[in-house]
């Protein structure tokens, strides 16, 4: 991760030094001492560092603003690549507060944006995401779209670090959005990229494939190494997570030779690991064996914690696979004291946080004068408490049987009044079906065929009659307005139940529907399915989704002001569970207004879910559209 602030880079080094000896001390001085200072950023950081000084300490003496701005833009660079972590977010923290007094919204912006990527380098993610959404509302608020792409990119990778895929994969759709339409192709391949991942661990494999498969084609032709391993290793993930065996191999081995081609080891030893892995599927265990020591040696010389919490399970099942018990287990308990460890420093990482976020003098002063307390306690009142305790734990255990009893009463209760509900959501959805389909009968056959017997009877008045031009125009407009009166009263009877969801089943119909709404030209709507083709979904589970999804939708008309609305259904035959999304980009709304909400679309829909007994998540902010996924049991 780098700064948002961007340094000048022109000239080479001998060239800027011989410029800085017969400069005078104005603000192209400074300009060369930042030049200058970034050309040795990748060679020589102590060089890269005094030129930095330099340019900060003329910069105060001329009260040059922008070059102070610039000094802490390019020193954060100098401390990143250091491995200075916290010496940076300190900087960065001091470079926002310099900008919020000095500068105008959009630099300050900058420098918060700069304070986010401070806090994800010391691993405080929440931090990180509340300072880049706040700096990106800050820029938005200027009309400053120029780093969105980049800033959303950004997001979806915070929110993977922190295992809220849904949230991540929301940003990556608007990051890739962004920068399909910019000429930042290496940006748009990386955020492609990281939205499959997202779609890998959100197990939406179909989603994940798309997306990576847009990112390596992208990489092929600008010629993108980094992208092309990534997206191999990604889709090697994706088949060893599909058992899928003979489609790891190839992913694999073109990773292993693009990052040993540019000495990228962490990437190496991953796709080493997946060699080992195919060839342990495989049973090919010598073979196995070799990858996985290659990749072991690789992870002790330049410390990869993420590849060696792979490789000790890996290393113990291929040694308990190759009869050779006493290794296995050596491996395994590494394995367990590896994982130990990472817990233990992932908690002193937080608890280290914590505290310098909450940590005052007066609480340290609190506890050692509690633990003095404690520690004058004699020994008759620890007797005393632990009669107290006993006594006080018989009389709990048994006031805890009661209330256990009560709530199995409670429960029982609970259960029948809630399958008592159920039976009458389902019998006020049945009725309401029923009644749907006589009014779209009675519709249909009868008042579409009354106005279809009209129509041909003044078609025969017509050629009886003399009329003049006038009123021929009068009568063909009459004949006119009774064929769109037709027209209306098919589609508000199809609507009312639609025969292709009767005759061709859910897929179909909900194809139909959205292709006629896309029609229409009310809004774009897109329709996605997975596994659809061969579902056997009993009616009423299937009109009542049909109907689930024309309210959403519906609501994205009326409510959200959308434009584009991605309605997609996801079947996973093995666990039989149906996964429904329907995501609009339009205005959003606060979910909390839900609680007051007095309007029978949403209370629909809720009962149709809870008949369903299935799973709703909603996910919606102002201007961030709205996302809602339902997951059925079928």
């Amino acid at each position: 991760m780098t700064c948002f602030l961007c340094t000048a880079q022109v000239d080479k080094v001998d060239s800027l030094l011989k410029k800085i000896k017969v400069i005078q001390n104005d603000t192209n001085k400074i300009k060369l001492y930042y030049a200058l200072a970034d050309q040795y950023l990748n060679s020589n950081l102590k060089e890269a560092e005094k030129f930095c000084r330099k340019a900060e300490a003329l910069s105060r003496k001329l009260n040059y603003k922008q070059g102070i701005l610039d000094y802490y833009t390019n020193y954060s660079n100098v401390l990143y690549l250091n491995g200075r972590f916290d010496d940076r977010l300190k900087l960065d923290m001091e470079g926002m507060e310099y900008a919020k007094k000095n500068a105008d919204s959009i630099d300050f912006a900058r420098t918060m944006l700069n304070v986010g990527i401070g806090y994800s380098l010391i691993e405080d993610y929440q931090s990180a995401v509340n300072h880049i959404e706040k700096a990106r509302d800050i820029l938005i608020k200027n009309n400053n779209y120029k780093y969105d792409g980049n800033i959303y990119n950004l997001l979806q990778l915070l929110y993977n670090y922190m295992h809220q895929y849904r949230k991540g994969a929301n940003n990556g759709l608007l990051a890739v959005g962004i920068l399909a339409k910019s000429k930042n192709k290496a940006s748009l391949e990386e955020a492609l990229n990281n939205l499959g991942l997202n779609y890998i661990e959100l197990t939406l494999y179909d989603s994940a494939k798309y997306y990576l498969n847009k990112a390596m084609v992208l990489a092929n032709t600008s010629g993108n190494k980094q992208i092309q391993t990534s997206t191999a290793l990604n889709f090697a993930l994706i088949a060893l997570r599909l058992q899928q065996i003979d489609s790891i191999k190839p992913y694999v081995t073109k990773a292993l030779k693009l990052s040993k081609a540019n000495d990228w080891r962490e990437q190496e030893g991953l796709a080493q690991y997946g060699m080992a892995y195919y060839h342990l599927l495989k049973k090919n265990n010598a073979i196995a064996q070799l990858y996985a020591d290659s990749a072991l040696r690789l992870t002790q010389q330049y410390n990869i914690p993420n590849l060696k919490k792979k490789l000790y399970p890996l290393l113990s099942s291929l040694y308990y696979a190759r009869q050779k018990p006493q290794q296995g287990y050596f491996y395994y308990n590494k394995s367990e004291m590896f994982n130990d460890s990472l817990l233990n420093t992932t908690i002193t990482k937080h608890t280290i946080l914590t505290e310098k976020k909450f940590e005052t003098s007066r609480k340290e002063a609190q506890i050692k004068l509690q633990q003095s307390q404690l520690r004058q306690k004699n020994n008759l009142i620890y007797f005393l408490f632990a009669g107290a305790v006993a006594l006080l734990s018989i009389s709990l255990l048994s006031y805890r049987n009661y209330r256990n009893r009560r709530k199995l009463q409670q429960a029982k209760i609970d259960e029948l009044e809630t399958e008592k509900r159920l039976m009458a959501t389902e019998a006020v959805l049945k009725g309401e079906e029923q009644e749907r389909t006589r009014l779209a009968k009675d519709l249909h056959d009868g008042l579409g065929g009354m106005l279809s017997g009209i129509k041909f009877s003044l078609g025969n008045i017509k050629e009886n009659l003399i009329m003049t031009p006038d009123n021929t125009h009068a009568f063909e407009r009459s004949i006119d307005m009774l064929d769109s009166s037709i027209q209306e009263m098919r589609r508000v009877a199809h609507n009312m139940m639609p025969e292709m969801l009767v005759k061709y089943g859910l897929d179909t119909a909900l194809k139909e529907y959205c292709e006629e709404m896309d029609r229409s030209g009310v809004l774009h709507v897109n329709y996605q399915s997975v596994g659809m083709n061969r579902a056997e979904i009993p009616q009423t589970t299937a009109v009542t989704i049909y109907r689930i999804i024309q309210e959403l939708v519906n609501n994205s008309i009326k409510h959200a002001q959308a434009k584009n609305v991605l309605v997609q259904l996801h079947l996973s035959q093995g666990e039989k569970l149906l996964a429904v999304t329907v995501e609009d980009d339009g205005q959003g709304f606060d979910t909390d207004q839900l609680k007051q909400a007095n309007g029978m679309g949403w209370l629909n829909i809720r009962n149709r879910v809870e008949f369903l007994k299935a799973k709703l998540d909603l996910q919606s902010a102002s201007d961030k559209g709205t996302s809602v996924m339902i997951e059925i049991n079928i």
